[in-house]
């Protein structure tokens, strides 16, 4: 997307506003999927929790892939869409056994990652097949927040406790046609993600039923110039051969699954706002915009870094700015960043919008959710219209307890 696009968006849709390039999501999906053309049967499941609109998981339908959901409401947000119950993978965490059989009886691949539930669950429903999520007690990933694979996460079932799983597939007669592990976001070096694939593949000789082998996602993608990133091309080779090979043992030709969400996403999307303010301090510039980490929380939370470009000043003389949101609190964007110099009502950018941006957005401060853009074929599309005063009521029930106090008052 050019420049001229992007504010041609933020006068058209005001600002804030979230934009996604469709190309870009399609690139990404061909590139993984390419690196893995040595294996027979490849299954790509977006990750739906990094950006759920209904566009998106259309335009993810469209490409091929399937979903990976963590709750009731994507799985229902993916059939809503047209993507196939089994097409979609269900892989929660901490749920009840309940919302569990829900999505079940609505024909979704299970996932289930402690021995309670799945236990309870075979005793219940022997003949739904179920993938099993493993914890390989591996550490990757970019941020201690993000980094599920250790021996402390509260996610999948140990390495340790296979024993365990054995003895209830046994007692229940259940039948397991997946194993799963994730390690945790932004791993960048592929040794350790094909070390913890040995740990699966290990795994996955203990059940002879298997259809699947899914390895989870967390590929790195590129957050500034010049930043390393995942090479998909070399852990695509290496683990297509493994896989190959493990198949032939095996006995039977089984599939490759992927979930990725930010790998896919991250890169297409873009965040504008409106800068309100620059404001000098004696040590500072502040440039002061029309939106807070209500709207973008990942550099407040994660630590992580976005580029910001000014899309109204281009070419301008670069100075250092410290971009700051609204939120009456400490809100902090980027700390002395060189951006080409920038004045109140300019457009500025948030480059890697894509991923855990919108979909982590608050109402906080009773602020409105901005509005989404899908950028298809050269042409704005509006995928999700802004919030309103109306929608801040919307669920709110006013009552009139408080008016014989108000009357004594």
């Amino acid at each position: 997307m050019e420049n001229t696009d992007l504010l041609a968006i933020a006068k058209e849709h005001g600002s804030p506003v979230y934009v996604y390039d469709s190309s870009k999501i399609t690139s990404q999906y061909n590139r993984l999927f390419n690196a893995f053309k040595k294996v027979k049967q490849v299954k790509l499941n977006y990750a739906v929790k990094a950006l759920s609109n209904l566009s998106i998981l259309k335009l993810m339908k469209s490409l091929g892939a399937g979903l990976d959901t963590v709750s009731i409401q994507e799985v229902r947000l993916g059939l809503l869409a047209g993507v196939a119950p089994k097409d979609i993978v269900f892989t929660p965490n901490g749920v009840s056994l309940e919302e569990i059989e829900e999505v079940a009886a609505m024909g979704v691949q299970i996932n289930i990652d402690n021995l309670s539930i799945l236990e309870q669950f075979g005793t219940k429903h022997p003949n739904i097949p179920v993938c099993i999520r493993i914890n390989p007690h591996v550490m990757a990933g970019g941020n201690s927040k993000i980094s599920v694979g250790h021996i402390d996460s509260k996610f999948g079932i140990s390495i340790h406790q296979i024993p365990h799983i054995l003895r209830i597939v046994e007692n229940t007669g259940m039948k397991i046609n997946g194993v799963h592990m994730h390690t945790g976001s932004d791993i960048l070096d592929v040794d350790v993600f094909l070390y913890a694939s040995e740990i699966l593949f290990d795994t996955a000789k203990h059940f002879k039923d298997l259809d699947f082998i899914d390895f989870g996602s967390g590929f790195k993608v590129p957050y500034k110039e010049g930043d390393i990133e995942t090479n998909i091309e070399i852990f695509g080779e290496k683990l297509s051969k493994r896989f190959n090979d493990f198949c032939k043992e095996y006995g039977k030709q089984l599939t490759l699954g992927f979930e990725p969400g930010k790998f896919l996403v991250s890169e297409s999307g873009y965040f504008l706002a409106k800068v309100n303010v620059v404001k000098q301090t004696t040590s500072t510039v502040f440039a002061g915009i029309d939106s807070g980490f209500n709207h973008l929380i990942r550099p407040m939370f994660y630590n992580a870094h976005h580029e910001i470009i000014n899309v109204s000043n281009p070419t301008g003389k670069e100075r250092f700015y410290s971009v700051v949101g609204y939120i009456c609190e400490t809100d902090t964007f980027a700390t002395n960043r060189r951006i080409n110099e920038i004045t109140e009502g300019d457009i500025i950018a948030f480059k890697n919008a894509g991923a855990y941006c919108f979909s982590m957005a608050s109402n906080y401060n009773s602020r409105y959710r901005p509005a989404e853009v899908l950028w298809h074929n050269k042409k704005a599309h509006l995928i999700r219209k802004r919030e309103t005063f109306e929608d801040l009521l919307h669920n709110q029930v006013t009552t009139d307890i408080f008016s014989k106090e108000t009357e004594k008052a």
